[in-house]
């Protein structure tokens, strides 16, 4: 689990964006997004200059589903996804290209960050741009206390510590799993490794579909256990179903 954008809070703010290829300070503008009655997408325009930064923050719900398409008039014209509660990008557009489409893990405000790469800031290039943003599906709703208790002074339902292979080492070890469960055996589970970084994975009717990471996830199914592998790096998280869906 590797973050390649990191800050401490919503506004302006200073920060170093080694995944866009620049390790100069920048201050990211923040905007709030919201959509017309009856409407699941707009259309955003802006423009770019340098190194300016804009996130575009939307409120969303776990199990929805989160659509972003950039065109833009200086090829090296991106945006990123964050995922609420994290600041690591699922989607990395210098890689990944300029359209995302994915279901998101958990509840709260997803940001998606444009920028200009930093060779062409570093020239002070400018780009002029629009971006497409959606959120379709209905949210998947925590199951309320009063159902399934919670873990007091917490949103989850239950912890447990499960096997994992994860961190700096590559050692098999335990990670601390935490729950939220969801309508139709569905949920978000947060894992914790030893180092303190975390992992939000979606589970939708009892199967893992998506996490808040940029490495493709693989799931294995090993009796009542999903053992979920995270890109060429194999980081291993084995998930019990009891965990996710209670019994």
């Amino acid at each position: 689990m590797r973050a390649p954008f990191a800050f401490a809070a919503a506004g302006l703010l200073s920060i170093s964006l080694p995944a866009a290829g620049a390790l100069a300070q920048v201050a990211i503008e923040s905007q709030r997004v919201t959509f017309r009655a009856g409407a699941d997408s707009t259309l955003l325009k802006g423009q770019l200059k340098g190194d300016q930064t804009i996130d575009y923050k939307l409120r969303a719900g776990a199990g929805q589903t989160l659509t972003v398409e950039l065109k833009g008039s200086n090829p090296q014209n991106y945006f990123n996804v964050m995922a609420a509660g994290t600041d690591i990008a699922l989607f990395i557009g210098s890689s990944s290209g300029n359209r995302f489409s994915g279901f998101l893990p958990s509840d709260g405000d997803v940001r998606v960050r444009v920028y200009l790469m930093s060779p062409a800031a570093r020239r002070n290039e400018t780009s002029t741009f629009s971006l497409k943003v959606g959120i379709s599906g209905a949210p998947l709703a925590a199951v309320p206390a009063s159902r399934d208790a919670l873990i007091p002074g917490t949103p989850y339902h239950a912890s447990a510590e499960v096997p994992c292979v994860s961190g700096s080492s590559g050692k098999a070890t335990s990670c601390k799993a935490s729950v939220i469960r969801r309508a139709n055996n569905s949920a978000t589970v947060v894992v914790t490794n030893p180092e303190g970084q975390k992992c939000q994975v979606l589970f939708v009717k009892g199967q893992a579909v998506a996490t808040d990471q940029p490495e493709k996830l693989t799931v294995q199914r090993r009796g009542d256990v999903s053992v979920l592998l995270l890109g060429e790096n194999f980081e291993r998280y084995e998930i019990v179903d009891a965990l996710v869906v209670g019994g």
